[in-house]
């Protein structure tokens, strides 16, 4: 029996538990599988007592790691403000969703993945940036956001569909280009007007790879006009696109990230068995 039957056998026996103190254990050679961890909690807030919510995030994270084979992980959370909310200009980044404070367990949840989890944040950086940031050969991005998993090359776990994608370099920046002629409605990012999915697909079919930013700066410029259309061009791409590397990030926040920290559920697992 594969460790994902295995899990899916526990889940059946033990419908109302956790896993901690239970869970077979994961490959400790294997990749780190670096989590975006916001929506985690939008998944699990709906809960009717906290006490099921966090069983039912327990089990999303372990479910994550069993499919990426790996008792290595590294969580990452959006707290606060990030760099965007300043750089946006033209109206306000995110502005298009609806406030309202969330339910209590959502404070609660985020406070137990950080200190049962270890899961980290860096003032002024997305969840997003991070698990890209530190993203290596050796490592698996594990994220349901789409703005992740299309714009960086690799091999990524979509948690939110429970499928793998694997994304080429060319599929990465196509898709940057693409969203910069559509923008990201679900950022409240507008890009150009009246450009959606198919008109920004017919834009840059049979385009060069090298000349797709030319493509996009000129209907920048031909909507605006070359001052404005410069102007909301480069908004816009720091808007919409996910900070790769450390450099990235020290060159367009100047936060300088630490060392990756890796945390291994096993040792998560035996430290609960040893509480109960």
């Amino acid at each position: 029996m594969g460790i994902g039957e295995t899990i899916e056998s526990l889940w059946e026996d033990n419908s109302n538990e956790s896993l901690f103190g239970i869970l077979p254990e994961l490959p400790e050679d294997g990749p780190v599988a670096l989590i975006d961890g916001d929506s985690l909690l939008y998944y699990e807030m709906g809960k009717a007592t906290l006490e099921e919510a966090m069983v039912c995030l327990d089990r999303r994270i372990i479910d994550i790691l069993a499919r990426c084979n790996t008792a290595r992980f590294a969580g990452f959370l959006t707290i606060g403000r990030c760099f965007r909310y300043d750089v946006a200009k033209s109206r306000p980044y995110k502005g298009n969703r609806k406030g309202g404070a969330k339910p209590p367990i959502f404070y609660a949840l985020k406070e137990y993945i950080q200190q049962t989890w270890n899961f980290k944040f860096v003032k002024g950086l997305e969840a997003d940036d991070l698990v890209v940031a530190y993203k290596t050969g050796n490592s698996i991005l594990c994220s349901p956001d789409k703005d992740v998993i299309y714009q960086t090359k690799g091999k990524h776990y979509n948690y939110g569909k429970t499928e793998w994608i694997t994304i080429n370099s060319t599929e990465a920046e196509y898709f940057l280009w693409k969203q910069m002629l559509m923008g990201d409605p679900g950022d409240g990012v507008p890009g150009v007007p009246k450009i959606g999915p198919k008109t920004a697909e017919l834009i840059l079919k049979d385009q060069k790879l090298t000349d797709m930013p030319t493509v996009v700066l000129n209907k920048y410029i031909e909507k605006f006009g070359i001052q404005k259309g410069i102007s909301i061009f480069g908004e816009t791409f720091n808007l919409l696109y996910i900070l790769r590397s450390a450099d990235d990030v020290l060159q367009s926040t100047g936060i300088e990230l630490e060392e990756l920290e890796i945390f291994n559920v096993n040792i998560l697992n035996t430290n609960s068995n040893d509480k109960s």
